[in-house]
């Protein structure tokens, strides 16, 4: 059965999924870039987001690796898009990953403003979403075919995805960074009331990797 997942969503060790002062120069925030030590090496981030062989393997790149398993569509906040707020200023803005996005499959942009989908290389295509997060879920679901559907951040997403208790399946992998401050992950949020459990734990040399499930 199609699932809703989470995958390799990095917070800090005081548990900031990104740093303060986000920007064009700072997409992760201040300080927020080693939060992905763990993945930024790995054989399947080289492939993936820069097309290169070569990388670590072992167990931050099967987490990496299997983040993109059976994946059918993603559903991204608007930061995870672009630093632009409010309306659409810059048409040519088309994302931070240049002409191949690292999707390859329908991507469904969470925002307030309406904007015409963008069809990337590779099997991209951006498609901006004004109706809420079960107005882009619907979506996905459906571009997907039967296939997972991953979310893929930031912070403020995944939260509303898992309040409404939405998210099937949570892998969160935990740097040893403290930020001070930043995006909390699971700011107002009761995770067994929601049903959520740990079903696995397992620690690498750059990251705690734990797995969730509702």
């Amino acid at each position: 059965m199609a699932r809703v997942r989470v995958e390799g969503f990095t917070i800090s060790l005081d548990g900031y999924g990104a740093g303060p002062d986000q920007d064009i120069d700072n997409p992760l925030g201040i300080g927020g870039t080693e939060l992905h030590q763990w993945l930024l090496p790995t054989r399947t981030f080289q492939k993936t987001l820069f097309g290169k062989d070569g990388g670590t393997t072992g167990i931050d790149n099967d987490f990496a690796a299997r983040g993109f398993q059976d994946v059918g569509a993603w559903i991204l906040g608007r930061n995870m898009f672009g630093p632009i707020r409010g309306d659409w200023p810059d048409a040519n803005w088309k994302g931070w990953w240049g002409d191949n996005p690292p999707y390859h499959v329908p991507t469904f942009i969470l925002t307030h403003h309406a904007r015409a989908p963008i069809q990337m290389d590779g099997g991209t295509t951006f498609h901006f979403i004004t109706g809420g997060i079960r107005e882009a879920l619907d979506r996905a679901r459906e571009a997907a075919a039967g296939r997972d559907v991953r979310i893929g951040g930031g912070p403020d997403t995944i939260r509303q995805y898992l309040r409404e208790g939405l998210v099937d399946e949570l892998h969160v992998a935990i740097a040893p960074i403290l930020l001070g401050q930043g995006e909390p992950l699971f700011e107002g949020l009761d995770l067994p009331a929601l049903g959520y459990e740990c079903v696995e734990f397992v620690a690498s040399e750059k990251a705690t990797h734990v797995v969730l499930r509702r």
